[in-house]
Parts: C-alpha cells; structure tokens; sequence
C-alpha cells in the first residue's frame, strides 16, 4: 500500500505523514524535505528554488523522477509531496487543506520553535507568513502547470479530502485518515 499525501503549505503533510507511516509500519518520504536540502545544496531558501524553478524545470523533475522510481520499486510507504499523486497514480491519494491564515500560522509558530526547515526563511509575523505562502502557492500552480499541465489543488485528482484548518493536532488528522482507509477497505 502507497499513501500520497498532497496539500496547501502549512496543512499538516509532513506531520500527519510521519504519523501514518509509524501507525502502519511504513516508510516515510518527503518530497518537501528533498527539495529543501536542494534548495540548502544551492545555498537558498525554498523560495528562491521555486524562483528558479519558474525558469529551469530541473528543480522539479529530479525530485519528480525520484518519485516516480520510488513507486515502481517499492510497494509499501506514505509520501508527502504536492505531487505525489501524479507521478504515483497507484497510491491512495489525499488531499489536505487548510485556510490560508491557519496555514500562516502553523507554519510561522513552527519556524519559530524549531531549526529543522532552514530552508524556510524566519518571518517577522503571521502576516509576513502568509504572504510568502501565497507567493509560494501562486509559484508551485504555475510550475506544475508549465511542466505538467495538472493544479494540484483540483479535489478531483484524490480518493480522500481533508480541512485540517480546524483540526488542532496531526495525530487528529491522522486518525480521520486511518478511519477513512478501514472505511474504504485499504487497511
């Protein structure tokens, strides 16, 4: 079983992930943590990739390739990734959003408390968060759009659509999610 995790910044792929993985004795992948590490490679933020990425495909299509291969090759993990769906058709595929605000400030409270996403730039505010992501939004839709003729955000693409926006916790999240595969007879 593949599980694909698509979704908004700031909705909880890579927490709710992690967490499906452990529940289910699974690998965990993610698709975010690669492309920061390139970005970290290439001594620039996330942003800045994606900047780049408007002009030159190869800081979407490395990671795209790896995740095509990965689904070929293995037959039993979770991956986060904007993505993920598309290149691994075969995988249980969900979709988390959350309103842009809450997305905002998910994402600036954890850039505060933690080191772990340097490729993330340190906000000043909630507002200065969620403009980036707005920026970061708008950049990802023209990307996959030029490179791949597919909006990620479209609900129809996915077997299972969650609003994390009101969900306080991933753990949360992640049960919905394991509730909605026994319902299906994935688990």
């Amino acid at each position: 079983m593949i599980i694909s995790i698509s979704g908004v910044p700031g909705s909880g792929k890579t927490s709710v992930g992690k967490i499906l993985a452990q529940r289910l004795g699974l690998n965990f992948y993610s698709m975010g943590g690669l492309r920061g590490k390139m970005a970290l490679d290439r001594g620039m933020t996330i942003d800045q990739l994606n900047a780049l990425g408007e002009r030159e495909s190869f800081t979407d299509t490395e990671v795209d390739d790896y995740q095509r291969e990965l689904g070929k090759k293995e037959d039993g993990f979770v991956i986060e990734g904007r993505l993920s769906w598309h290149f691994i058709p075969h995988s249980f595929k969900i979709f988390l959003d959350c309103g842009p605000m809450e997305a905002a400030r998910r994402i600036y409270e954890a850039r505060q408390r933690e080191t772990e996403r340097s490729d993330e730039p340190c906000y000043a505010d909630i507002k200065e968060a969620r403009a980036d992501l707005d920026r970061r939004i708008a950049s990802d839709v023209l990307r996959y759009e030029k490179y791949y003729g597919v909006d990620y955000r479209d609900p129809s693409h996915y077997d299972l659509v969650l609003d994390t926006t009101a969900m306080s916790r991933p753990e949360a999240t992640a049960e919905k999610i394991l509730n909605a595969l026994r319902g299906k007879g994935v688990i």
